[in-house]
This record gives structure tokens, C-alpha cells and sequence, in this order.
């Protein structure tokens, strides 16, 4: 492991996040606001409570996740995806630095990028509903690890892609949808045995719920599933980026 160059990769992502910390910081917070003026008012006076949970907190962990997963991925496929575009690559990968120290400089700041969103948006969530965290704990290892895997999974995008369209087509297409359809703005147990089902294979619905049970101590899934999918993806990502070092996949095209 080489900590300086490690460092060195991490601190020029986290200066490209800071130079635009307008917008980063920014943008999720009016999003944050116009979801709880929508959901939060507008379906909260219908829906009073979910779980015994009044709902604009029950949507929280949701909106949390909602930003953390997106944010996550685009930050590190962006991260890796540029150098390779401008050809800067090449001078990383002529440096005396291992694939551990690049993907841990990339991921470790696309990680950080993400969490401080997802807490920006949690003290965001608090000034329009009171929010009581049952296993604070838990609810930050559930944090820290979302971001690493879906960092990973963002940097195995960035390696992947072979244009900026491509940078957006999972994050768009399958992420986003799979967040909504993963009980962000609802319990899965208000669905039919059939869509109940159907909902149990979106690998977003374990992770909602693990958070949520973080959040109010009452989750769709165990929380021991949830972790264990948690895990499983990790694992994946993780041999997926192993994969693509080894082969050299596309890492200097």
C-alpha cells in the first residue's frame, strides 16, 4: 500500500468536490425540500402513518438512500471515467502505484463525497419533521457501507463506459427506478402477495429497509437478510473491480 499516493488521489477527487460545493451541497438540499413539500405534504395528510411511524420520518431513510446510491456512483464513475478520457490515465498507470491505492484514492473520495451529502440531507429532514434515530450505531455502518459498495459499483461503471451516455445509463435507468420501486415512499407490505414478491428481487429493497430499520427499529426484511445482501453486493463489486485490473479491462481505452 502506498499512503502518499493514496492520499494524493483522494485529495485532488475531495478538491474537485469542494470547488463545486455550491452545487454539490446545494442541489440535494432543494431536493430534499421540494420531496417532503410533495410527499411529506401532500400524501402525509392522507397517510398519516406507516408502522406507526409518522410518514414524512418514514420517508428519510428513502430520500437518504435515494441520494447516497446516485451520488455515490456518479462520483466515482466520474472520478475514474475522466482520466481515461483525457488520457491522464496513462500517467497513473506508469506510476509506482498499485490498483489497491488508485481504487482505494477513487472510492475512499467518492465514499466521503456521498456521505456528507446524505448527512446534509438528514439535518435537512430535520428541520421539517422530528427525527429520533433507534440505533444511531447501525444506521452509520449501514451509511458507510452503501457508499463504499455503490462507490465500488461506480468505479466498475467508470472502467465500463466508453462514453459520458454511458456514465448515465445505470444510474438513470436501473438505480433510480429500482430506489423507488424499493419501498422509499412506502412500506412493501402494503402491496399485493404478488408485487410483495416481485419486490424481493431489488437488491435496493434490502438496503432501504436495513436503513430504515437503523432509523425506527422496524423494517419489510430481517435486518440479518439485509445485511447479508449488503454484503453479497460488496463482495461482487469488489471482484468485479479485481476482474477488471487483472484483465485490464479497458483501463487504457
Amino acid at each position: 500500500m502506498n499512503a502518499p499516493a493514496i492520499r494524493a488521489i483522494y485529495g485532488f477527487e475531495m478538491t474537485r468536490f469542494w470547488r463545486t460545493a455550491l452545487q454539490s451541497i446545494v442541489a440535494p438540499v432543494v431536493s430534499t425540500s421540494l420531496y417532503f413539500v410533495v410527499f411529506g405534504a401532500a400524501i402525509g395528510a392522507r397517510v398519516q402513518e406507516v408502522d406507526g411511524v409518522p410518514y414524512g420520518a418514514f420517508i428519510v431513510p428513502g430520500l437518504m438512500m435515494l441520494s447516497l446510491l446516485t451520488q455515490s456512483i456518479a462520483n466515482a464513475s466520474f472520478g475514474i471515467y475522466f482520466p481515461r478520457f483525457s488520457g491522464t490515465i496513462y500517467e497513473l498507470l506508469s506510476a509506482p502505484v498499485s490498483p489497491f491505492d488508485i481504487v482505494a484514492g477513487y472510492v475512499g473520495a467518492a465514499a466521503t463525497k456521498s456521505i456528507l451529502i446524505g448527512l446534509i440531507i438528514l439535518a435537512t429532514a430535520a428541520v421539517f419533521v422530528p427525527l429520533h434515530i433507534a440505533h444511531p450505531v447501525w444506521m452509520i455502518f449501514f451509511l458507510l457501507l452503501t457508499a463504499l459498495t455503490f462507490s465500488l459499483f461506480g468505479f466498475v461503471i467508470g472502467l465500463w463506459a466508453d462514453g459520458f451516455e454511458k456514465l448515465q445509463l445505470v444510474p438513470l435507468l436501473i438505480v433510480t427506478p429500482l430506489t423507488f420501486l424499493g419501498g422509499s415512499f412506502y412500506s412493501i407490505d402494503v402491496l399485493p402477495p404478488f408485487w410483495r414478491a416481485v419486490s424481493h428481487l431489488n437488491p435496493v429493497v434490502y438496503l432501504i429497509s436495513g436503513f430504515r430499520w437503523a432509523f425506527f427499529g422496524r423494517a419489510d426484511v430481517s435486518i440479518g437478510i439485509c445485511l447479508a445482501m449488503a454484503a453479497l453486493f460488496l463482495v461482487l463489486c469488489l471482484g468485479a473491480v479485481t476482474w477488471m485490473f487483472r484483465t485490464g479491462y479497458r483501463l487504457k481505452s
